[in-house]
């Protein structure tokens, strides 16, 4: 396996982090790997296309000299040490070109460094969804939250933890309650507009649109994928049957009250393209569908930020936005 020969710089991870990154800089620091992919040289010789990250932001990067210990060593999830030359190029970015990998030692990094995650503590976003599961007046919506995301329930331990998504936006611990709440309040405060709007089932179809994640996607420590359920299945389907399936173990439930949740959670995507089965029919799944597009779309802003070098106003394409996101670097 390749490892950090003598001459290497000492480790300058306490004090240095992607976000503080220059052009020419030497690396020698633990990371946490997000994606690995295996590609093949023209001789046909293996190399690694890695994306690295820290708690500031993710770091593409290259390991061209591959020997067979060299993708165990760099598993999506694992902090690895990595020695190598950080460099900005004029077209393609900010690239880590790696000389030498290996795993971390559990002493040589601290977890909070390295993990992504909410922008406000998840005991905060805790007490607003708490806040909202209080406002919603109607008694049967009420009972269906409280057995679905109740603090006692089943799925509250891992609805708390669980990421949003894999890549596009908030991808990372936590990030389920922070889109969930987000997308909840801006349902909330836009019903006060609107009203014809049932503010209590569009408050509960927001607070339970993305349920099917947690039965969709597999999360270990920051390494996310589809689970096999959610290739096979797809995270709406699952949302809808986990609360179709509550509603119906809850006596005197108006069938007319489940028909209104259960099609927002199957349309919250807004078209049979994007994976939902129905379009949005009603003024509820439509504004949650809405917010929660728009959430998405932000989140995905606050992904690529962290992907800039310092100074870059410009991302790349990216397929989310379908185009380049701007972010202005005005003195303050």
């Amino acid at each position: 396996m390749n490892r950090p020969n003598s001459s290497a710089p000492s480790s300058i991870f306490a004090r240095m982090f992607v976000r503080e990154l220059e052009d020419g800089q030497s690396v020698d620091q633990v990371l946490m790997v997000r994606e690995r992919e295996t590609r093949r040289k023209r001789d046909g010789a293996p190399y690694l296309k890695l994306v690295l990250a820290d708690r500031t932001g993710t770091l593409p990067a290259v390991l061209w000299d591959v020997d067979d210990d060299g993708p165990v060593a760099a598993e999506p999830g694992r902090p690895v040490h990595v020695a190598g030359t950080y460099t900005v190029h004029a077209r393609y970015g900010p690239q880590l070109t790696v000389q030498a990998l290996r795993p971390a030692e559990r002493h040589q990094y601290a977890a909070e460094d390295l993990l992504d995650g909410p922008a406000r503590d998840p005991a905060a976003l805790e007490t607003d969804l708490r806040e909202l599961v209080a406002t919603v007046r109607n008694p049967h919506l009420h009972r269906l939250l409280e057995r679905l995301l109740g603090a006692g329930s089943d799925l509250w331990a891992g609805f708390r933890v669980a990421p949003a998504a894999k890549y596009y936006h908030q991808a990372y611990r936590h990030g389920l309650l922070e889109h969930t709440v987000g997308v909840a309040h801006g349902v909330n405060a836009v019903s006060a507009t609107f009203p014809e709007i049932d503010r209590d089932v569009a408050v509960t179809g927001a607070l339970l649109h993305d349920i099917g994640k947690l039965d969709a996607y597999a999360f270990e420590g920051q390494a996310i994928d589809l689970a096999d359920a959610g290739k096979l299945q797809g995270e709406i389907p699952l949302g809808y049957y986990r609360v179709r399936r509550t509603i119906e173990d809850l006596d005197g439930f108006p069938a007319a009250l489940a028909e209104a949740v259960l099609h927002i959670i199957l349309s919250h995507h807004g078209a049979l393209e994007h994976g939902s089965p129905v379009v949005p029919c009603t003024r509820e799944a439509t504004l949650v569908h809405m917010i929660d597009n728009l959430g998405g779309r932000l989140g995905s802003f606050d992904r690529l930020e962290k992907s800039l070098a310092d100074g870059q106003q410009w991302s790349g394409y990216d397929r989310a936005l379908e185009g380049s996101a701007y972010f202005s670097r005005e003195a303050a």
